[in-house]
């Protein structure tokens, strides 16, 4: 965990790719993407479908060593709509587990703009929220001039190491705009130098890639 400023707040990158808001003890993830695999299956494209439990897993882990009181899941939590009808009991059970621990909010993205089915989740349902003066939302939106958090492009960085081409999952920061890399475990990444981050993010953005003991900064030329 690298402890950094943002917009007057400090803040930590963990190299699983999520962020932990030590002053409100909370721990903000993205794009979790649960039943991926099983959305795939019903077109025919069988795949493991142990997605959502080893996503879920990760992010128990994390909320254990963090000690989390509350958890941020910024849209895209689930790969489609009617993803958490789908989600088995183990994977749910995970879910209950945190609501046990810390107060859930999960905010909607353009995969999952509303949960479906019987069995709705523990916790609260939010479009966005603002949060000691930070915008939390699923996409970034470059016409709001106030510090957000978000997510939705699975930013990865692509650097050439020794002849061979790296990628790593990334935060992309601006002075008013920090995207989160993808969360899930069946997620693809969006090069963090593409031109729809390099638009959402704005001037003078980097790239983050949180090691165990530092963060290694990329500036992102336009």
């Amino acid at each position: 965990m690298v402890r950094f400023s943002f917009a007057g707040h400090e803040l930590a990158a963990l190299a699983e790719g999520a962020l932990f808001w030590p002053a409100r003890q909370a721990l903000l993830v993205a794009d979790l993407h649960l039943e991926k695999a099983s959305w795939f299956a019903r077109t025919g494209q069988m795949l493991p479908p142990y997605d959502s439990q080893a996503t879920l897993e990760a992010l128990a882990a994390l909320a254990g060593q963090t000690g989390a009181r509350e958890i941020w899941c910024l849209g895209d939590s689930f790969h489609d709509a009617d993803g958490s009808a789908r989600l088995p009991d183990a994977a749910r059970a995970l879910i209950d587990r945190l609501a046990a621990s810390a107060r859930l909010f999960w905010i909607t993205g353009n995969h999952d703009p509303a949960p479906s089915g019987s069995r709705p989740l523990p916790g609260q349902l939010l479009d966005e929220a603002v949060v000691d003066g930070l915008v939390l939302r699923h996409e970034a939106d470059p016409a709001d001039p106030r510090p957000e958090l978000s997510g939705h492009f699975h930013p990865k960085l692509r650097v050439r190491v020794r002849g061979r081409q790296v990628a790593r999952r990334c935060f992309v920061r601006s002075p008013a705009k920090l995207i989160l890399p993808a969360f899930g475990a069946l997620t693809g990444g969006l090069d963090a130098g593409h031109p729809e981050i390099r638009r959402a993010a704005g001037e003078g953005a980097e790239a983050l890639v949180a090691l165990s003991n530092r963060l290694l900064r990329f500036p992102i030329a336009a």
